[in-house]
């Protein structure tokens, strides 16, 4: 058994500035920047969020721009066996995570639990 659930979702922008990015996405949702740790080696700035939202990132990219989802889970490979039964694709695996390519064409990440509640909100699947 293990358990899953939507973690966030992921601006990518095949951009040379992502702070003039960020700056765009957080006024358009109105959740301010955070600062990044190290802005010349990042390639992610979050957005601040309301408590118990999913996560909100800007990630720079070196693809066409478009916006992807991450769903946090206690069991990467489980979650992964669990999608491709449902007919998605692995695509590579980077660091801690797995890139997946839903049947309609998206792609999405499972990752690692990031978020708080997660026990208590995730949904539980049966192996």
């Amino acid at each position: 058994m293990h358990k899953s659930r939507l973690a966030g979702f992921i601006i990518d922008c095949d951009t040379n500035d992502l702070d003039a990015a960020a700056t765009f996405w957080a006024g358009a949702l109105g959740a301010p920047a955070k600062q990044a740790e190290n802005t010349a080696a990042s390639h992610y700035i979050g957005l601040d969020m309301p408590p118990g939202e999913p996560y909100m990132e800007v990630q720079k990219v070196d693809h066409a721009s478009r916006v992807h989802l991450d769903i946090e889970t206690d069991d990467i490979e489980a979650e992964v066996t669990r999608l491709e039964q449902l007919g998605a694709k692995r695509i590579t695996a980077l660091n801690d995570w797995v890139v997946m390519e839903a049947p309609s064409g998206q792609r999405f990440c499972v990752v690692p639990v990031v978020r708080d509640g997660f026990d208590e909100q995730a949904n539980t699947w049966d192996e």
